[in-house]
């Protein structure tokens, strides 16, 4: 099956590559607000974890050294 999906990614290469910088921020910005949105369903849903995750992140930062 991973045969025909590369026929398809070449030829999505050539496009891509012609897309404005405009355009791919555009993508990006997209990208980036859902990927924040499905991490707040995410942390609705399972607080426990999302707790533990906060912590663990407040650790880091409190042995990071500048």
């Amino acid at each position: 099956m991973p045969s025909q999906e590369r026929p398809d990614r070449g030829q999505q290469a050539p496009d891509r590559g012609q897309e404005s910088d405009a355009e791919r921020r555009k993508r990006r910005a997209q990208f980036l607000r859902e990927l924040n949105e499905a991490k707040a369903l995410r942390d609705r849903v399972q607080p426990r974890r999302a707790r533990a995750a906060r912590m663990r992140q407040q650790m880091r930062m409190r042995t990071f050294r500048w």
